[in-house]
């Protein structure tokens, strides 16, 4: 694989060691916002996105996890959760070493190929495309993307009330400062938050300016704002929604937003598939250099 072609290989090390740092497990947004921010990822890299609308960044991250779980450095069972291998705890890996795992799966990979161990592959470069196990969550973002505005604004109300919000109501009102509906969330007998909501079927990225018109348009009216969006969110716009003493606005990205369909069952099915295991295949390919 040419080097422009294993860009990702470049964040294997840093997935191993903000693993460790979170206690040996994390969740994806947790792991890339570590790394991010302990590597000092610029936020041009951050907020460049693919077609799909999902970030590079993030993108380029997965295909790292992808291939630590084939290394047998990070535990594939469990989607959802990043988790170390005992194997995992104990690895350091510069990017030299990095590249050569990364080399060394692209040949057993081509071999498989050759052999007809597994069907063929995509030829795509990986950091332009996700990994499999996420495939009908890009077919779930894109069918989102094309929905109406008023239809995307009734699903993601009918998101929130699978998620436990009481009340809600897609107000429809034009000129509104971007608010699109509200919600109750009943936290127990005695105490429930009133809940803003805006809807904003994206490809790209929302701005932080967008985050704080929004926040404004809500102060006054509820105790909290959510905005849900089939893209993504810049750096600036996720550090406008955490300022400190600002009144909290949670954001809900398009990653975010797929795990909540699937939490909620909501226009999604499961169901049990089987995928070859590299892994185990590779005892039996001989030398791999």
């Amino acid at each position: 694989m040419a080097r422009q072609r294993a860009e990702f290989a470049k964040w294997l090390g840093p997935v191993l060691d903000a693993l460790r740092a979170l206690g040996g497990s994390g969740k994806p947004r947790e792991v890339c916002d570590y790394v991010a921010e302990h590597m000092s990822v610029p936020s041009a890299i951050l907020d460049a996105t693919l077609k799909s609308g999902q970030t590079r960044f993030y993108n380029q991250v997965h295909w790292a996890r992808q291939y630590l779980v084939w290394e047998g450095l990070l535990d594939g069972s469990t989607h959802g959760v990043w988790t170390l291998t005992k194997s995992g705890y104990e690895a350091k890996l510069d990017e030299t070493a990095a590249r050569k795992i990364v080399a060394k799966w692209v040949k057993i990979h081509a071999d498989a190929r050759k052999s007809a161990v597994s069907p063929a592959e995509s030829s795509e470069d990986p950091s332009t495309v996700e990994p499999d196990e996420e495939e009908h969550g890009a077919i779930l973002l894109e069918i989102l993307k094309k929905v109406t505005p008023e239809g995307f604004e009734r699903v993601c109300a009918r998101l929130l009330r699978e998620s436990g919000f009481e009340r809600v109501t897609v107000t429809g009102r034009p000129r509104d400062g971007g608010i699109d509906g509200f919600g109750l969330l009943q936290l127990n007998p005695f105490v429930s938050f009133r809940v803003l909501f805006q809807c904003k079927r994206y490809k790209g990225s929302v701005s932080r300016a967008e985050v704080g018109d929004f926040r404004n348009a809500m102060i006054g009216r509820a105790d909290k704002g959510i905005i849900l969006t089939t893209g993504s969110f810049s750096s600036d716009a996720r550090a406008e929604a955490e300022r400190e003493g600002a009144p909290p606005v949670e954001l809900v990205d398009g990653e975010k937003l797929v795990s909540m369909f699937e939490r909620a069952r909501l226009g999604v099915k499961e169901k049990t598939v089987f995928e070859v295991d590299h892994a185990f295949f590779a005892n039996f390919m001989g030398s791999e250099t």
